[in-house]
């Protein structure tokens, strides 16, 4: 039997802890660990498309250092096809030339004193991707790729618009032929329509170009539209994954169910917010850690703490972190996508 392929990113009960000063406390060296990251399992396979969702303080960010090589886990593994990260990253050039990064803040990764075409060029001379004679001509099928017309070479971020930065950035970060895009927030911020745009580029381009796609974002539609996988955070932990379309459709876990009905609908009432307040990651409560704003909260809840449990069943692997989970894993199975998604991509981009 051929041996499967690695994942391209692999986490097991990966732990990041930061030292802080208590809360209080102006002087002094005493220091406490803030769990940033705790116990985190995560795989990710070649051509996939993933959507990583979770509140302000849930830890995508931190999760998404540890993905890039950035911060070594305190614990735990952290692996890039099937190699530890850190040690792949450090060897050369070869893990920035396959895993590209499209920033939140687009604009501000760019050098306002280059112009757009010498942005994406940089890359291209950074990694030898083509030979220097050939440089203009791939620099103009970028920006053709992305929707942008060649003139716009010759132009600087800031006479671009906030949709046709994100598309420059874009550009430049598939200048190196990347396998993996990795994307923090890549449309926040921005108009509706020209988020619909810029997820519609960027679902084509992941499937014609076979990217492995990791996408960091709080909003639900975004996720259902773009990745055919969602993993939902709640301070530090993976709580649930699934196909997105199942996991949406019918959340297992009361929190991925709160954040779904959180999210607004056209002509009804907002959902009342969850109650109570998140726990201070230096303070979490014992047993679950949702369990003081859980709507379902049983009295093992406060003293069991439970971790992602996989089941799979009609060709649907999905995982939840739950004692009393709202919906049987094992019922799960392909359904239809709760969001039609955002209107096709207009001629002229904005």
């Amino acid at each position: 039997m051929p041996t499967p392929p690695r994942p391209v990113f692999e986490l097991k009960d990966v732990e990041k802890v930061f030292q802080v000063r208590k809360p209080g406390q102006r002087f002094g060296r005493k220091t406490v660990g803030l769990r940033a990251l705790d116990g985190v399992r995560l795989s990710v396979e070649q051509g996939a498309s993933l959507a990583l969702v979770g509140e302000s303080g849930s830890g995508k960010s931190t999760l998404l250092r540890v993905l890039l090589g950035l911060d070594a886990p305190t614990d735990g593994q952290a692996r890039y096809r099937g190699r530890p990260i850190r040690a792949v990253r450090d060897e050369g050039a070869d893990f920035a030339r396959d895993v590209a990064m499209v920033y939140q803040d687009a604009r501000g990764s760019l050098n306002p004193r280059m112009t757009v075409g010498a942005l994406i060029a940089e890359p291209l001379r950074r990694f030898a991707v083509v030979p220097a004679p050939e440089i203009g001509a791939r620099v103009a099928t970028l920006l053709t790729r992305v929707g942008l017309p060649a003139d716009a070479a010759g132009r600087y971020p800031a006479a671009l618009s906030g949709g046709q930065v994100r598309r420059v950035a874009i550009a430049r970060a598939l200048a190196s032929d990347p396998s993996v895009l990795v994307a923090d927030e890549a449309v926040s911020g921005l108009d509706v329509s020209t988020q619909a745009q810029l997820l519609t580029l960027l679902r084509r381009l992941q499937q014609d170009m076979g990217l492995t796609l990791v996408f960091i974002t709080h909003d639900l539609g975004v996720a259902s539209f773009l990745c055919e996988q969602i993993a939902i955070m709640y301070l530090g932990r993976i709580v649930e994954t699934g196909p997105t379309d199942a996991v949406l459709t019918s959340p297992a876990h009361p929190y991925t169910a709160a954040l779904r009905d959180a999210a607004p609908k056209f002509f009804e009432p907002i959902a009342e917010p969850l109650p109570g307040e998140i726990p201070s990651p230096l303070d979490l409560p014992s047993g679950c850690r949702f369990s003081g704003r859980c709507p379902r909260v049983q009295p093992d809840c406060h003293a069991r703490d439970p971790h992602l449990a996989r089941s799979r069943t009609r060709s649907v692997t999905r995982s939840v972190a739950c004692l009393h989970p709202l919906a049987p894993v094992d019922g799960a199975g392909p359904v239809a996508p709760a969001n039609p998604g955002p209107a096709p991509e207009q001629t002229r981009p904005d």
